[in-house]
């Protein structure tokens, strides 16, 4: 049984949507984030990196951030461009990529749903990394944006869904990256009562982008609790908000890989020592992108190269094991270019497939790197059978995209 519940939320007037909707925190750096909110005093980026308008020798983790961001968002409430619902609502955010759409159900979850295992994680978080977002939650009392979810689909739920989308949405825009961005109000209070009785047959949802917000709204919800000595369970830091997917609609895109160095080896020794564990094909000059799981794509001195994994490299029956991820950790980066720990290696880089291969080409023809290689995507098949036995990815396994547009929609705590 799975707890959603609608909320009050927090929104744009209509007209300045497109302008306040920023990329999330957490795919920008300050530099590019400033660059991006340049000139656009509405950007939510000036209240989720509130450091791009603080001076350069601040340190991006100290309370003046913190209690900056918490200030320009008051600004905006205050210059009513951003209002409170009145009632409690549900509501439906949807996006478009490359011509096909998406539909989440924005509500709610439930922090016990978090601690209880019912809320599925795939991935590790960094305790400095949930700290930092422990800190925007307990500052400001707001979760400013949204996780992104998914559960396995619901006929019922997509019917409903499915008639509140016939309506004209509040908010409907392209984004700079020419992803189309939806949002409806599910308003009818029979509708609402109706989603929420079909979350309670749900067995499980499953963070899919968010792994630090998921777990920083949760821990500050429990300290909340923790502190009330009149908690009843139904107050509001009892819940955190999300936006949730059903799986069949979903489509994870490919997160690859670019290595400094060949650790001494000189590539045509690294390409002979590769064919222990591969079958190595010359592919040219052009991309080569991956065909199917267990085959990798390998760039290296201006050449693709397929490397389709032998049998006896993985283990489809072990949900870790199975992973062109793992494949490449186990036969390559660890016993040939001495990588260990993909988390704190200043030798490797990750780079998200919506960059393209020609992002790999560049950063390694460039001189920055000396090898990229392209994996095939994890499906949503995959990700939910870790999740669902208690395995952890590897970092840097899946990247979703498009992204949820932070300052939609927000929650308060209070």
């Amino acid at each position: 049984m799975v707890k959603i519940k609608s909320f009050k939320g927090i929104r744009p007037v209509s007209i300045m949507a497109n302008q306040i909707a920023s990329r999330p925190y957490d795919v920008l750096n300050k530099e590019e984030a400033r660059k991006e909110a340049e000139g656009n005093p509405l950007s939510f980026l000036h209240v989720i990196k509130p450091e791009i308008d603080l001076p350069d020798d601040v340190d991006e983790y100290s309370m003046p951030v913190y209690e900056a961001g918490k200030a320009y968002f008051q600004r905006m409430i205050d210059e009513e461009v951003l209002y409170q619902d009145k009632e409690e609502m549900l509501y439906v955010y949807a996006q478009t990529m490359n011509g096909k759409t998406q539909y989440g159900l924005v509500a709610c979850a439930w922090i016990e749903d978090y601690f209880e295992d019912r809320i599925k994680k795939h991935e590790l978080t960094r305790p400095d990394k949930e700290e930092d977002r422990k800190m925007h939650v307990r500052v400001s009392g707001m979760n400013y944006e949204p996780v992104f979810f998914t559960y396995p689909g619901v006929a019922e739920i997509d019917q409903i869904v499915a008639e509140v989308v016939k309506g004209d949405p509040i908010y409907n825009f392209t984004s700079e990256d020419g992803f189309g961005h939806h949002f409806w109000v599910v308003d009818d209070p029979m509708d609402q009562e109706r989603l929420i009785t079909l979350f309670e047959s749900v067995p499980a949802t499953y963070v899919a982008d968010g792994h630090h917000r998921t777990a920083a709204a949760a821990l500050v919800g429990k300290e909340r609790k923790e502190q009330n000595p009149n908690h009843t369970g139904e107050e509001e830091y009892n819940f955190f908000l999300a936006v949730h997917f059903p799986a069949d609609q979903l489509t994870i895109i490919d997160y690859n890989r670019v290595v400094t160095d060949l650790n001494g080896h000189t590539p045509g020794d690294f390409l002979q020592k590769l064919e222990k564990a591969f079958v190595v094909e010359k592919k040219g000059t052009e991309p080569y992108k991956p065909a199917e799981l267990h085959n990798l794509s390998m760039y290296l001195e201006g050449e693709w190269y397929s490397l389709k994994a032998k049998p006896g490299t993985y283990n489809d029956s072990d949900p870790i094991g199975c992973l062109d991820v793992t494949i490449l950790s186990e036969q390559v980066l660890t016993p040939l270019l001495d990588i260990t720990d993909l988390r704190k290696s200043k030798r490797i880089d990750f780079v998200g497939g919506i960059r393209g291969l020609e992002e790999l080409k560049r950063r390694v023809d460039s001189g920055e790197m000396a090898l990229a290689f392209a994996l095939y995507p994890v499906s949503m098949d995959q990700l939910i059978r870790i999740a669902d036995t208690g395995n952890i990815m590897p970092p840097k396994t899946t990247w979703f995209e498009p992204k949820l547009r932070s300052g939609l929609i927000i929650h308060s705590l209070d």
